[in-house]
């Protein structure tokens, strides 16, 4: 990400209510937060850029491997494309979009993720079975989470 942008992203957390900033972008991702008047700034760089400041490789480590236990599932992972509250259904008391065993097709409604008071569909991207559910009714979700297994 270019200094420039990222002073400007910084100076607008500074001086603006809102306290935590996310950007993510081919070359990484960056997150803004703001700390008691004070801006605190991380840079995660993207997979295929492995050059990283060596002080943060320590602090780094321990959630590559917390992830890795996840990817040891077999089978294709439908990740949250987004932060949000995960929902199997499209309302309270519903049935489900799919369950263990269903078959889906690619571009089947397979959650709903709430961003923002914003209801945003999830659809399967790719085509079979689904064997694993990952995340639980209600749960807040990350970016790039595990959501389903499908095989």
């Amino acid at each position: 990400m270019d200094l420039r942008k990222l002073k400007t992203l910084i100076d607008l957390v500074s001086e603006s209510n809102v306290s935590e900033l996310e950007i993510t972008e081919a070359e990484g991702k960056v997150r803004i937060v703001k700390s008691g008047g004070n801006v605190v700034q991380q840079f995660v760089a993207a997979p295929m850029q492995a050059a990283a400041p060596v002080q943060a490789a320590p602090a780094a480590a321990a959630p590559v491997a917390e992830a890795a236990a996840p990817a040891a599932v077999t089978g294709h992972q439908v990740k949250s494309p987004m932060v949000g509250s995960f929902y199997r259904a499209a309302s309270p008391g519903a049935k489900a979009f799919v369950e263990v065993g269903d078959q889906v097709k690619e571009g089947d409604t397979i959650c709903i993720i709430e961003a923002m008071k914003i209801l945003n569909e999830i659809e399967a991207d790719k085509s079979g079975t689904v064997t694993r559910i990952l995340a639980d009714n209600g749960q807040a979700v990350e970016y790039g989470q595990p959501l389903f297994v499908i095989e």
